[in-house]
């Protein structure tokens, strides 16, 4: 992978909307209140950052979207004041990573075919059921006409977002990728997670929306956009479970293989990481799991672990995404706090300072992995 900066920030979370707001309370480690295994973004208020037209036929995982991605074109000054600056639509584009899809307006539609009868579908809502209608609309509010991406890998989603941006880059379909993931909250994901017993131990469900700006390095010094973090490496695994009938299943060899593979398409040893952003969020099975994995690769005086699902839930298709921004706020010397629980407690939880190269790393529940290299931009 050649390195790819970081240049902007669009973030809607339960503890802050926007560059400023999230990473200052990352630097503070505010941890979002679950009630009954579950956190919202409080307060949201799309029409604060979109305005109030058009937004009443899209549902919630839309419009966290959407302020996210104009958040991020706004804070890596791609646009000002919503006309583009020293860009144009054609040379930007979007790859966001989703879970579940809109689950909220597929469960609307289905209660009222089922419950009273199919003429009374809303027909505006029906567009909100297929599984890339979120970034798409986001491609429209925003203009973004170079590429558009939806990326289904679960909670490992999120980092495999940002291959496929540096993908993109590289065959130049685009100038600037818009990348990362968002999720929202909605009844009939937090009953199928209460279900399968997905919230027990210290696990709730979170939601929010996640994007970075991605640009070649050399172009975004060239331009004078200021340089956040970089992109260094990525590495992504696979193993199946042995039996076919397993319905999750967690490896720590996928993870292993994950972390082996990012560090070596970065080109360092292990012993360069300064923190590992994990992907671990309370359920013990796959956080051992995870654990295991990085611990092979890296030691046994792996890196310090930050965890920032403790804090904000399990995000799924925008968790790594989540990941990526604690990474960039520990970069800058924030993100000390989220310590890592279970097994896990007697790693230090404090980042070597200041840290200058990040693991960050998502286990995915049917055994596979995914790990990206984060670095402090060059000088």
């Amino acid at each position: 992978m050649r390195p790819r900066a970081i240049t902007g920030i669009g973030v809607a979370s339960p503890i802050g909307i926007g560059r400023v707001a999230f990473l200052e309370a990352m630097q503070a480690s505010a941890r979002a209140t679950p009630e009954g295994g579950r956190v919202e973004v409080p307060g949201f208020d799309p029409a604060a950052h979109l305005g109030d037209k058009g937004l009443r036929s899209l549902d919630r995982l839309t419009k966290l979207l959407l302020v996210a991605t104009r958040l991020a074109l706004h804070d890596a000054r791609l646009k000002t004041d919503g006309a583009w600056s020293g860009f144009s639509g054609e040379q930007v584009g979007l790859v966001c990573s989703n879970a579940y899809g809109s689950l909220e307006a597929i469960t609307e539609l289905d209660r009222v075919a089922t419950l009273e009868d199919a003429r009374y579908i809303n027909p505006s809502r029906f567009p909100l059921t297929v599984a890339n209608s979120a970034a798409g609309y986001a491609s429209i509010w925003e203009d973004l006409r170079a590429v558009n991406v939806s990326v289904s890998d679960g909670n490992c989603g999120g980092l495999d977002a940002v291959a496929c941006a540096d993908a993109l880059l590289e065959h130049d379909r685009a100038k600037v990728i818009v990348v990362g993931g968002a999720e929202a909250m909605s009844e009939a994901l937090y009953l199928a997670f209460q279900k399968i017993g997905a919230l027990s131990d210290d696990a709730f469900l979170g939601e929010g929306a996640a994007m970075v700006t991605l640009e070649p390095a050399d172009a975004a010094r060239a331009r004078g956009a200021e340089v956040l973090a970089e992109v260094a490496g990525y590495g992504t695994a696979f193993y199946p479970p042995e039996r076919e009938s397993s319905l999750v299943f967690p490896s720590a060899e996928a993870m292993e293989h994950a972390v082996a593979g990012a560090l070596a398409d970065a080109s360092i040893t292990a012993d360069a990481i300064d923190l590992v952003v994990s992907g671990a969020a309370g359920v013990r099975v796959f956080d051992e799991a995870e654990h295991h994995g990085v611990a092979r690769v890296l030691g046994s005086t792996v890196a310090p672990v930050l965890a920032p699902k403790l804090a904000l839930g399990e995000t799924l298709g925008a968790g790594g995404a989540m990941g990526v921004l604690t990474a960039i706020a520990a970069l800058q010397g924030g993100a000390r706090g989220y310590a890592v629980r279970g097994d896990l407690r007697t790693l230090r939880t404090q980042p070597r300072t200041p840290a200058r190269t990040v693991l960050v790393t998502s286990l995915g529940y049917y055994g596979n992995a995914s790990a990206l290299v984060m670095r402090a931009p060059s000088r």
